[in-house]
């Protein structure tokens, strides 16, 4: 039986595309009947015609992937797409680097533990690139004999 009139009736009524439409195959007998809009909206009611659900696009892989990654996996070299540069600005690096190397000379200097000369020395030393932590800018102070162990 050709159900192709009452399928794109029912369409129109259930705002829908054609291929959406859910007939119930015990019901094929009645729906044939069904020539008139009316009819087609009494079946719609009564559960004989129905609209299909829409098919989306599952994020389930997309979310486990994402907790995975927050968890650092994924990251290895074959993920990486860009230089190291465009992953994490040399800005940003010397940044991270140059902050704490100053906030603890200007520590060292309110405390007393070092005088203006030598905080000055070793601010250069240090904006020069000379040292690359503060870890690394102590110890070469401790070397030096200006920090006491």
């Amino acid at each position: 039986m050709n159900l192709k009139n009452q399928r794109r009736l029912a369409s129109e009524l259930l705002k829908c595309g054609v291929n959406r439409v859910w007939i119930d195959p015990n019901m094929t007998d009645d729906t044939t009947d069904a020539i008139t809009r009316g009819d087609i909206r009494v079946l719609i009611n009564s559960g004989a015609i129905a609209a299909r659900q829409k098919k989306g696009v599952s994020r389930g892989r997309a979310k486990f992937e994402l907790a995975q990654r927050k968890k650092g996996r994924q990251r290895g070299q074959g993920s990486r797409r860009g230089k190291k540069g465009a992953r994490k600005p040399s800005k940003e690096i010397w940044m991270q680097a140059i902050r704490p190397m100053r906030r603890k000379l200007k520590e060292l200097r309110d405390t007393g533990k070092i005088d203006t000369r030598t905080y000055r020395s070793y601010y250069m030393k240090a904006k020069g690139g000379q040292f690359k932590s503060r870890p690394h800018m102590e110890s070469h102070m401790r070397a030096e004999g200006i920090l006491k162990e």
